[in-house]
């Protein structure tokens, strides 16, 4: 089947975040909304009508995970990323963001020290002081237009705090960066050595782009597997964001009865009846409207770096190995940030995510959505081109 991801879906009625937030976060809501992280598309019509057929049925009391729920994810791992887990290892969470936070509760206390890797994505950093926990920042370097763990600073930030945790973002947001093996094997062996839990979000693991592949932290060693707890999802995925539809996978056998000693009491492991659906049709049914995906946000990013090479050469593009978020790089505009601000928002009337909001280190950046038809990015850089232009 063909998928058409050039199709303008009206979403005005539908109570998304990205329309109906735009006033109270940009004060103003006459612009085009290419920040909040899901996609313009339709999800996969499988997923609907699966939907829709649990629907039919008309009632809807509390519900269990039947085997096809599990089934559809184990198989999905193993087919997609060659990451063989069981089903007991695997535990409904409402949420990426609220299983992070629940980590946080479980394996640490007040005052406690959690490492992040900024530009990173910001609940790491909210979520985490929000729960009265010290972030420790070790920053990513950009190194020719790609980002990297800057693993001496790590090693020095370790000697001089006693950290408990890293919330580990992969493939990274908002850099797109898919992690190299060697890379997670250093950040595996380090963080084991130290005694430092790795919390690994990687909710856009199935988002990577041509020529580039997503390994799994908890595979690159066996220090790895006994040291972290795994955070997925198919909800950016396969644009269901909405349903909730995370899952956790923890290996090491006492950091998972700690883990489901806090959830379970609180019923947090206790998913719905439409995330299990959605989940099962998702993994089952989706893979073929997830590659055509993923070659049309290709063909976007390509769109946008060659638009800016040729009429607006002062922004770059650090070009995403994986997601559906392009990193744009606005320094030799030599703009202070609220200038920058300004010149998108109100002169180019385009809603983008500051950078400054993934950290400091994003000064000067901005991150730009492009799961969206071509023409809302076409209509975005004309309108940015025309706002620099006067």
């Amino acid at each position: 089947m063909k998928y058409n991801f050039d199709e303008i879906i009206d979403r005005s009625t539908s109570h998304c975040v990205k329309i109906e937030k735009l006033k109270a976060v940009f004060g103003r809501d006459d612009l085009l909304p290419l920040w909040v992280a899901d996609m313009d598309f339709l999800s996969p019509p499988a997923i609907t009508e699966a939907l829709l057929e649990r629907t039919r049925h008309g009632i809807f009391g509390y519900t269990v995970p039947n085997d096809g729920y599990y089934e559809s994810i184990i198989n999905w791992l193993k087919n997609r990323h060659n990451y063989e887990v069981k089903q007991d290892e695997i535990t409904f969470v409402p949420g990426v963001v609220k299983a992070f936070a629940f980590a946080i509760d479980v394996f640490t206390k007040e005052n406690d020290k959690i490492i992040i890797q900024p530009p990173v994505y910001h609940p790491f950093r909210i979520v985490t002081q929000s729960l009265n926990r010290q972030v420790v920042n070790n920053p990513l370097i950009l190194e020719n237009g790609r980002q990297r763990i800057d693993f001496d600073g790590l090693r020095k930030i370790i000697a001089e705090n006693d950290c408990k945790m890293l919330i580990f973002c992969s493939p990274h947001n908002p850099g797109g960066r898919v992690w190299d093996e060697d890379e997670l094997k250093e950040l595996a062996e380090i963080c084991y050595d130290n005694n430092i839990l790795v919390v690994s979000d990687e909710i856009h693991a199935d988002l990577v782009l041509s020529g580039f592949n997503h390994r799994p932290f908890v595979t690159v060693s066996e220090k790895a597997r006994e040291n972290s707890i795994t955070l997925m999802a198919p909800s950016k995925t396969f644009n269901i964001a909405g349903i909730v539809s995370s899952f956790a996978v923890i290996h090491n056998k006492e950091l998972q009865k700690k883990y489901l000693n806090f959830l379970s009491p609180r019923e947090l492991n206790q998913g719905t009846i439409f995330a299990f659906t959605a989940t099962e049709a998702a993994y089952k049914h989706g893979e073929e409207w997830l590659d055509q995906l993923l070659d049309y946000v290709q063909k976007n990013i390509d769109f946008v770096d060659s638009f800016l090479k040729k009429n607006i050469p002062q922004i770059k593009v650090i070009r995403p190995e994986a997601t559906f978020l392009v990193w744009l790089d606005c320094r030799e505009l030599g703009l202070p940030q609220r200038e920058l601000i300004d010149l998108f928002v109100n002169k180019a009337k385009l809603a983008l995510n500051d950078g400054t909001v993934f950290g400091r280190e994003g000064e000067g950046f901005m991150r730009l959505n492009v799961g969206t038809p071509l023409s809302n990015i076409g209509k975005a850089l004309e309108n940015l081109k025309s706002a620099l232009s006067e």
